[in-house]
């Protein structure tokens, strides 16, 4: 199944030896032999010692594009890329970017930060210069813009650019780019493609079939009964994703994706999956194509509406720490998911540099991990609560990645809990209204120095008024020593903002309040 002959758009083609069956489960929990060898991307690293190394962790590693070393810049480019500060240049305007774009501005290695397009709220706060005129989807006119800036580093935030190839054409150029190439990218863009990697690598997951003919799909689907789950295969904003709880419910999904084409093309193909009953969490790994560092865990809250319930968003709240995901967890995780895929991905030839996001199921019945998706990009809002906490220089650990010397980086984190409500626009995640007027952001952000408010969906109006333009607005984040202080803080905040057509969840974080609550009665 090598990357490189792999489309999104098209049928993913096994290498030969590994016809496996798509419905195959992999319970194996046999960790992947490690590899410690950290390297940086420079010249004078040979093929052979590439094969090496590939050779002594069982791996056989062909030609990959990102493995190459990054042209060398001339200094007629205007490239930066010295070892004390840098511009860097973060590609997208929500959430997430605006909490990479705060996290960068806080990095002693980071003297301007720029995003591309950004948005209100962005500038508004002054955590990046926005340039709202810069076409993102045009590979050529970002590096002509790096150039002439002098970027020393791009960091892509949203997952549309990635598939799109435009991290190949910068590391082409000889920008250092944090986010994975069109190939690795494809981990998040097909989730056939995830999951025939884990049957592959024998990464735990749950049992699942492939689908291009709705007859079939809801032949298999009558075969399995409900409750189960079905998935667009595509890229769906996050609302790819029908948990069904009865047949009806999941044929409704066949339907509208494979039918109606409520999703285009992303949707042509499905992934039906077992439902697994458990705790959900999210897990996230810096990786430099071999070595993967671990960032802090999260939880994220999917439904719309209090008590879990309603529609699968694409996120309207989440806390650092997850208390489930404890150390000798996080172990687990790293030896059965995380590390076979990385070197999955570079034994199909795509080294995956960048961020995974590894979404999973804490199965009831057994207290192990197994991974539902990926996401090859920081999630939103889990990237929010993560900035709020990390105090190491984000710039300097994102550089490294790009070089391949992660092995050399160490993280510090704050030891407080983080936590973030979403506010979106009424009807979210259907149909919504735009232009709606919202109130007394600045009233919110001072109600405590540990609060701070992420724009996703925001623009200024002819009137100077700010306005909803998105589903998932705002991102009311804050700090406490405890879930409880954390949890106070955001609620204090979020009721203060003045935005009548917005709503929220009023239980984000139920279940690590559950916990502690239980813990210490």
């Amino acid at each position: 199944m090598a990357c490189a002959a792999y489309s999104i758009r098209g049928h993913l083609k096994l290498a030969a030896g590994h016809g496996l069956a798509s419905n195959h489960l992999r319970g194996g929990w046999k960790p992947s032999a490690s590899c410690p060898v950290s390297r940086a991307w420079s010249s004078n690293v040979s093929s052979n010692a590439v094969q090496h190394v590939a050779r002594h962790s069982h791996l056989t590693v062909r030609n990959s594009e990102r493995w190459r070393s990054i042209p060398k810049a001339s200094p007629e480019d205007g490239i930066a890329v010295a070892e004390g500060v840098m511009t860097v240049l973060v590609i997208g305007g929500g959430g997430r970017e605006h909490a990479l774009c705060y996290a960068l501005t806080r990095s002693p290695s980071c003297q301007t930060v720029l995003c591309a397009p950004g948005n209100a709220g962005i500038a508004q706060s002054r955590d990046a210069v926005c340039i709202s005129d810069l076409d993102i989807s045009s590979s050529d006119a970002v590096i002509s813009f790096c150039r002439k800036r002098g970027v020393g580093m791009v960091v892509v935030g949203p997952e549309g650019p990635l598939v799109a190839g435009l991290a190949n054409d910068l590391v082409k150029a000889g920008i250092p780019t944090f986010g994975p190439s069109s190939e690795a990218a494809a981990l998040e863009g097909s989730k056939d493609f995830m999951k025939r990697l884990c049957d592959k690598y024998n990464i735990p997951t749950a049992q699942y079939r492939t689908f291009t003919d709705p007859a079939k799909a809801k032949e298999y689907i009558k075969d399995q009964g409900a409750p189960i789950v079905v998935k667009a295969d595509g890229l769906a904003a996050g609302k790819g994703v029908v948990v069904a709880m009865a047949l009806d419910e999941a044929f409704e999904a066949i339907d509208s994706m494979m039918v109606d084409e409520s999703f285009g093309s992303a949707g042509s193909r499905v992934v039906i999956e077992e439902y697994l009953e458990g705790e959900e969490a999210s897990f996230f790994a810096l990786v430099d194509g071999e070595n993967a560092l671990p960032l802090e865990s999260a939880q994220d809250h999917k439904r719309v509406g209090d008590g879990d319930t309603g529609p699968n968003t694409g996120g309207m709240g989440a806390y650092s720490p997850a208390p489930i995901v404890t150390e000798e967890l996080k172990s687990v995780i790293m030896e059965t998911i995380i590390t076979p895929t990385v070197k999955g991905m570079a034994a199909e030839g795509c080294k995956f540099v960048g961020v995974l996001y590894a979404g999973l199921m804490i199965e009831k019945k057994s207290g192990l991990p197994k991974l539902i998706e990926y996401n090859v990009r920081f999630g939103d809002p889990e990237c929010q609560v993560l900035m709020m906490r990390l105090e190491s220089d984000l710039a300097q650990v994102l550089l490294s990645a790009c070089r391949g010397e992660l092995g050399k980086v160490s993280l510090t984190w704050s030891p407080e809990i983080a936590m973030v409500v979403v506010m979106a626009s009424e009807g979210y995640p259907s149909s919504y209204k735009k232009g709606t007027v919202i109130k007394n952001i600045d009233k919110a952000e001072q109600v405590s120095p540990a609060v701070k408010i992420f724009h996703a969906g925001t623009a200024l109006a002819g009137d100077g008024n700010l306005v909803a333009v998105g589903g998932r607005v705002l991102g009311v984040t804050a700090k406490g020593k405890d879930i409880e202080e954390a949890r106070s803080r955001v609620y204090d905040a979020v009721d203060v903002v003045d935005w009548p057509e917005g709503f929220f969840r009023r239980d984000i974080g139920w279940r690590a309040l559950k916990q502690e609550q239980t813990a210490n009665y």
